[in-house]
């Protein structure tokens, strides 16, 4: 096992009415900004429920953060904070509310001249507002990490920054919020975990069975109980409450420490949203299978054992058990709804060479955080995925 440093402050309140605790974990003189997205906690009761958790405090309210949040969004975000003396923020929804609340945090305190400068040049985190969550959807792991995505529509790019700075102080999950979502939510919240997962598992042995384990456990029970989530024709508490915790801790730093990450899926598959807008759990679910096909001979050793732990695949040659686990995987992702071709998003190939030049130009050594993905290999993988 490699040598690691594991640091996670964020407090978890999980279950049924937790939202109503609320007050227990914001300083009373807060001066609090709620940020939300399109607006569906307000259909949903989601919204009543927090503000009259919060009542008796100084409450604003910055709603319209994207799915895959606007940079330019946020921004008019930070001018709101800096006006109003913010000092509290309360992220109500989904990864991408999370994404966008976090960087608010970052943002409204940068020094610098352009705050895109955060993503763009990985320039340092000083300091930030302090934040909380509560989720409503079970996707990115982003209610108990310290990091997010954030795209530019005017340069169409989607890119990541982090700091250990951005954890919340606290986040509540409640899975009876999550009822309301419709199949195509579940399905990408489902794929959006089961990815991140593999980015930490499918690499290179490193004498990792704890690691290994907690992975692989938390691959079959999305395979298990999000499937389920997805046909019930009525929410079932604990399916949903299993799905969601599933998620949260496929990326909250467990099972990523002390082996090694991967995360090119993420790279090409942001590229894909921010030219197409595909959602970005689909993404994911087209370009993993690709990505597993084409290193297969490289990976072989995890994938075999993904094989055989998660899929239970014994039989055959070590090709023939590597493609089935490949075409399980796939075959999952469609099961819950999920097109993995990119001719099913009118996705050609003018896009793909419009991708690799852009990685091109960015002189990108590798894609990804492992050198096996090289710029021609991210061709190689779309293609297949055509």
């Amino acid at each position: 096992m490699n040598n690691f440093d594991f640091y996670n402050p964020v407090k978890i309140l999980f279950g049924k009415g937790k939202i109503s605790e609320l007050n227990k974990h914001i300083p009373a003189d807060a001066k609090i900004l709620v940020t939300y997205g399109g607006g569906s906690i307000k259909k949903n009761g989601v919204y009543d429920q927090v503000m009259a958790a919060l009542d008796g405090y100084n409450v604003k309210e910055f709603g319209g953060i994207e799915p895959n949040p606007h940079f330019e969004t946020l921004m008019k975000a930070v001018e709101f904070v800096k006006a109003e003396e913010i000092d509290f923020l309360l992220a109500v929804g989904g990864g991408s509310v999370l994404d966008g609340t976090k960087f608010i945090a970052a943002a409204s305190c940068y020094k610098g001249e352009d705050a895109w400068d955060i993503l763009a040049k990985r320039a340092r985190v000083e300091s930030a507002i302090d934040l909380g969550a509560v989720l409503t959807l079970a996707a990115t792991g982003s209610e108990m990490n310290s990091g997010g995505v954030i795209t530019k529509v005017a340069t169409k790019e989607k890119l990541a920054f982090g700091s250990p700075l951005l954890f919340p102080k606290f986040s509540i999950l409640d899975p009876e919020v999550t009822y309301s979502l419709p199949k195509r939510q579940i399905a990408n919240g489902i794929a959006d975990a089961f990815v991140h997962v593999m980015e930490q598992y499918l690499t290179y042995p490193v004498n990792s069975p704890v690691q290994d384990r907690f992975a692989e456990g938390l691959l079959m029970t999305l395979i298990e109980e999000g499937t389920k989530a997805y046909n019930s024709e009525t929410p079932n508490y604990d399916e949903y409450a299993n799905v969601m915790w599933a998620a949260t801790m496929a990326l909250n730093g467990l099972i990523g420490a002390g082996v090694q990450s991967d995360w090119a899926t993420h790279m090409i598959g942001h590229e894909l949203t921010a030219f197409h807008g595909i959602d970005h759990a689909v993404t994911l679910a087209i370009v993993l299978p690709g990505l597993m096909t084409h290193l297969k001979d490289k990976r072989n050793v995890k994938l075999l054992q993904y094989a055989e732990r998660v899929w239970k695949i014994t039989e055959g040659s070590e090709e023939e058990r590597i493609a089935m686990a490949i075409v399980k995987t796939e075959d999952f992702f469609n099961r819950i709804g999920i097109q993995t071709r990119l001719s099913q998003h009118k996705v050609g190939r003018a896009t793909i060479d419009t991708i690799i030049k852009r990685f091109t130009d960015r002189q990108l050594p590798s894609i990804g955080m492992l050198p096996d993905v090289k710029i021609e290999d991210a061709e190689k993988i779309l293609v297949d995925r055509l």
